[in-house]
């Protein structure tokens, strides 16, 4: 005989009740009283649901409150977890924006947990007693690594300064607001960019207060194009990283020397957003052609700014380089205090300018991945290939390519190997759903069939720990 829904609601317990019960209490000892009532409230709720739904019996109920605690604890579990986790990042894309960009070094670490753990000299002299500059912590680090990697001595940027903001799109937007609100701003049409999330060059340009005034056309600007378009309302000529995609074929545009041969001539500053922050010669991994953050920062544009966590490898922010003056009134803007960054983010870009100081580039995660050998790479799959052998999944290593990502080297990419694997007992789908839901979890692609594993972007310290997710993803425990 079915037990009526009424009789079971009336076996469901008052939440007061359950706060004295001696396992209830024992939560209550790791989580506070008002967050365990309200899980308990929820599982009630979502037993009166399946009551409702004709889902129960006396026994079955009986069965779900004898592990009513256990329902609980992992509801509390699961609602105090950080929903930020480190994941493992097999895709091959270095500085995959989804899963935080360019990863920091272990000296990035540990000077970030050392700053954290107490007070620090963020605003304040040491020597004088006095209030100072935070951005002054890192202002001589980069105008050395400048000075070092374009052959030239720290005096020869003396007139140089720097300002540090929360990312490259504030940067722009602020220099954009100091120097231009209310004029024009020439940009050429081929640079009018989207980057991810929908971010795009002429929205924030308009934003900041200036007016954009387009020059030439989407594949040709000629110098031409800029000096005709210059009026008494130009404030700016601005140039910009073409940061995801490459034109090819019929097309023109002047030289950096020729728009500041230009500017000089009119009077008007030349802002370059250069964007990814590159020091290193990535002519080495086989990427021709990538826009040099050193070559722009140490030439006479007036302001040049980049991102700090893309190809520079260091923390998100925003840099700005530039003329003392032009700098001056960009710190005079109060808008400045609401862009700036935090303590963190400055003992993250210190230790990572300091590696590029003590030739310590390779320390940097997205350095060294970038300069990983293919045969490295093939060789790390080969082996764990060799630990996969007795699952039942089909293991093979493929040659791939690995991409640097981020909003750079657009079109470019790396010769590197990958695990290529084909589930016997699931689609790929669901298997790589199910590494996403590892601890920690992992994130692949599908490709042709496969699921493609490129270790290039997984530490090689890592390996181990990786090859023992992909057996716990591949045979999942039955229940």
């Amino acid at each position: 005989m079915q037990t009526h829904p009424s009789d079971l609601y009336r076996k469901l317990p008052q939440v007061g009740e359950l706060l004295h019960r001696s396992d209830f209490l024992r939560l209550q000892q790791t989580y506070s009283r008002e967050l365990v009532a309200e899980a308990l409230r929820s599982t009630l709720q979502e037993l009166r649901g399946e009551i409702n739904a004709g889902r129960h019996t006396e026994d079955s109920l009986n069965l779900q409150l004898h592990g009513l605690s256990t329902a609980v604890a992992h509801s509390l579990r699961h609602a105090t977890r950080p929903s930020l986790r480190p994941v493992l990042n097999a895709t091959g894309v270095i500085l995959q924006t989804n899963l935080g960009r360019a990863p920091l070094s272990e000296a990035a670490i540990q000077h970030i947990v050392e700053v954290a753990r107490g007070y620090s000299n963020l605003e304040f002299d040491l020597e004088t007693g006095e209030r100072s500059r935070r951005d002054l912590h890192v202002e001589r680090l980069i105008l050395n690594v400048i000075a070092l990697k374009s052959g030239q001595s720290p005096s020869d940027l003396a007139h140089r300064s720097t300002v540090v903001v929360n990312n490259c799109a504030a940067a722009n937007f602020l220099a954009l607001n100091t120097l231009a609100e209310g004029g024009d701003v020439l940009v050429s049409r081929g640079e009018l960019v989207e980057i991810g999330g929908g971010f795009r060059v002429p929205d924030i340009l308009r934003k900041s207060g200036a007016i954009l005034r387009e020059v030439g056309t989407t594949n040709r600007t000629r110098l031409s194009d800029y000096a005709a378009a210059i009026t008494p309302q130009t404030r700016l000529i601005l140039r910009v990283h073409r940061s995801n995609f490459r034109m090819e074929g019929f097309t023109e545009s002047p030289a950096l020397e020729e728009l500041l041969d230009l500017g000089n001539r009119a009077s008007l500053p030349v802002f370059e957003d250069q964007g990814t922050g590159c020091i290193v010669d990535l002519a080495e991994s086989g990427i021709q052609d990538e826009s040099s953050w050193i070559q722009s920062a140490s030439s006479d544009l007036a302001l040049v700014a980049c991102s700090g966590d893309k190809l520079l490898a260091g923390p998100q922010c925003g840099i700005l380089v530039g003329a003392k003056p032009i700098l001056d009134r960009i710190r005079a803007n109060p808008l400045l205090r609401a862009l700036r960054v935090d303590k963190l983010t400055y003992a993250a870009l210190e230790a990572t300018l300091i590696a590029y100081l003590t030739a310590a580039e390779e320390t940097l995660p997205a350095i060294a991945m970038l300069r990983m050998p293919a045969e490295a790479i093939r060789a790390r799959c080969v082996a764990m290939a060799e630990r996969l052998r007795s699952t039942s999944a089909a293991v093979d290593v493929v040659e791939t390519r690995s991409i640097v990502g981020g909003g750079t080297t657009p079109g470019a990419s790396l010769a590197s190997f990958a695990l290529a694997l084909r589930p016997s007992q699931m689609s790929e789908t669901l298997f790589a759903a199910n590494m996403r839901h590892l601890d920690p979890p992992v994130v692949v692609r599908i490709y042709e069939g496969r699921v493609l594993l490129d270790l290039r972007t997984i530490p090689p310290a890592e390996d181990a720990l990786l090859a023992q997710l992909l057996r716990q993803a591949l045979e999942p425990e039955q229940p």
